[in-house]
């Protein structure tokens, strides 16, 4: 009884372990579809004057929530209809596609970090109340991972670093190019989009490492 007793606390002990060496390396996973961030005076273009959004559900990222709200995008060759917007609103309007929607809108962007937005294309918006044409403000989102001053001192990492990832599964593989981005008000989370989660059967589940 002594000796059944010593192995099942080894192995608590093993399981332990474990569990507190993954959750102190591995990263937890954000998967983003396409959206759009509306400025105030955009908002209230496409929505009606003194319009404010209305949250739906609350996003992982502190204060950011998606909105029962949702726009049109129109570029010159064609249309994506029913895209959710998040709030809060921002100083700058911003629209995230997935780089397969450049050949259906007729536009041409790149991967850039939220913000970015100097010389990116702009599209024309459509809500219930009338419409925007944007002379910028187009991006792919270019994958990154979220974190607190105190994550990154224990990853070894620094803002703006560009890190590679380790993706388990049974599609897993390496991501290269992988932003860090260290705020006081963020949470610890790898975001990509559809269309790369999609390719290497990424999930919520998906365990994610950096290696380099």
């Amino acid at each position: 009884m002594e000796n059944y007793e010593a192995v099942i606390k080894e192995l608590m002990e093993y399981v332990k372990h474990t569990v507190s060496s993954e959750s102190e390396t591995g990263i937890p996973v954000g998967i983003s579809n396409r959206h759009i961030h509306l400025s105030q005076q955009d908002l209230d273009q496409l929505f009606g004057c003194g319009y404010e959004l209305t949250a739906i559900k609350e996003l992982s990222q502190p204060g950011q929530y998606a909105c029962k709200e949702m726009a049109a995008i129109c570029g010159p060759k064609g249309v994506i209809e029913n895209i959710r917007i998040l709030g809060p609103v921002r100083s700058q309007t911003q629209v995230e596609i997935l780089a397969g929607d450049c050949f259906k809108l007729g536009v041409k962007t790149d991967p850039r970090l939220s913000g970015d937005l100097a010389g990116t294309p702009g599209i024309t918006l459509v809500g219930p109340k009338g419409s925007v044409q944007l002379t910028g403000g187009v991006i792919i989102a270019k994958r990154h991972i979220h974190m607190l001053p105190c994550d990154a001192l224990r990853f070894g990492v620094q803002d703006g670093a560009q890190v590679k990832i380790e993706i388990a599964g049974d599609r897993g593989g390496i991501f290269n190019q992988v932003s860090i981005r260290v705020t006081n008000e963020s949470k610890l989370e790898f975001h990509l989009d559809t269309e790369e989660a999609n390719a290497l059967g990424v999930t919520s589940n998906s365990v994610i490492r950096i290696v380099a």
